[in-house]
């Protein structure tokens, strides 16, 4: 493997939105993925949860009931949602406008190690709420309303249930898939990389799309020394083929002195030779297509990842009596056994 590529790490990570008087967007849904690669969709709008990619059919072999248990946890996790983003509009003294509550979680396990960590973070209108921490298990509240919520996450003393799924039950999940996509998931890509320049006094733009696995590096070298200055790299993006696109610009004046000092350097984890591209005026094409893709693609990113928070009043909720601030569902994709709930009334 390249020096600059990170060692690969398998991941399941999901993320679930739920929003207010967002035009065209459904209020609610949830999308799961495998190593960067989407796998399952679910969204108010259908009701139903869609695989992906046909390998994904393979976990009902040792889970049959799997797509009957995830279609009725996440309609539940639908109706609780639309609860949930009023009472967090309260907590906030919102009474209008657009409003989102994300949740981000997951786990990733190095297969050479075997070791595992997972994470659970939740957000309200983007700005951080509060986080799980399975090494410690505590809840982190990163925002001054978060502290109430935090305490009586602690009391009601599931923690230790939340480290389990996350560690255990997660991870066991993730293999699974890992098995069913092998084929799929250990495949390798090679990239299209291609130089690009909007007008003569913009960066020139290294770009690298349709290569897979997601673990890779792209950078730019100057007399075979890796530049750090002048140089602006941009979020890793998924393709729609299951592939991956990546760039980094190069502030710099193309000159003929400048075409034999710079180059481009791509490296795929798996594959040793690197793909290099030479700085040449000549080969230098116009970058408006790209940006227009890359700017639907980072849009798409960003509603569809994020960090999220489910908060309830005190009193009565649609399921049954609340006990605290924060109702944190065991996903589906964790456990087949029922969400946690509590059944104490909130001091």
């Amino acid at each position: 493997m390249n020096s600059k590529v990170k060692k690969v790490m398998h991941t399941l990570k999901g993320f679930t939105t739920s929003s207010s008087q967002t035009a065209k967007l459904p209020e609610y849904w949830e999308v799961t993925y495998v190593d960067d690669v989407e796998i399952l969709h679910f969204d108010s709008n259908s009701r139903k949860t869609k695989a992906k990619l046909d390998w994904v059919d393979n976990i009902t072999a040792k889970d049959p009931e799997f797509w009957k248990r995830e279609n009725e946890n996440n309609i539940v996790n639908e109706q609780v949602s639309k609860v949930n983003i009023e009472i967090a509009k309260e907590h906030f003294n919102h009474t209008g406008g657009v409003h989102l509550i994300q949740r981000m979680y997951g786990c990733e396990w190095d297969e050479e190690t075997g070791e595992v960590d997972g994470w659970e973070h939740y957000s309200y209108d983007s700005e951080d709420f509060i986080s799980f921490e399975p090494r410690t298990t505590r809840w982190i509240a990163a925002h001054p309303q978060a502290s109430i919520t935090k305490n009586k996450l602690d009391q009601v003393g599931l923690n230790e249930h939340k480290k389990y799924s996350l560690t255990e039950i997660c991870p066991f999940f993730l293999k699974n898939h890992v098995i069913n996509g092998q084929d799929f998931l250990m495949r390798t890509e090679l990239p299209t990389v291609s130089l690009l320049q909007k007008t003569p006094s913009s960066p020139v733009t290294c770009h690298a799309t349709g290569f897979y696995p997601a673990t890779s590096a792209l950078f730019w070298r100057k007399d075979d020394e890796e530049l750090h200055e002048d140089v602006e790299m941009v979020q890793l993006l998924p393709n729609h083929d299951g592939t991956f696109q990546t760039t980094a610009h190069l502030r710099v004046e193309v000159t003929p002195d400048a075409e034999g000092e710079y180059e481009c350097v791509f490296q795929l984890a798996g594959v040793k030779e690197a793909v290099v591209v030479k700085l040449d005026s000549r080969s230098i094409l116009s970058n408006e297509i790209l940006v227009a893709s890359a700017v639907s693609l980072w849009v798409l990113a960003l509603l569809t990842a994020g960090l999220a928070v489910v908060l309830v009043k005190h009193g009565r909720t649609k399921q049954g009596e609340g006990c605290q601030d924060l109702v944190f569902r065991e996903d589906p994709k964790r456990t087949s056994r029922p969400c946690a709930t509590c059944d104490k009334k909130s001091s």
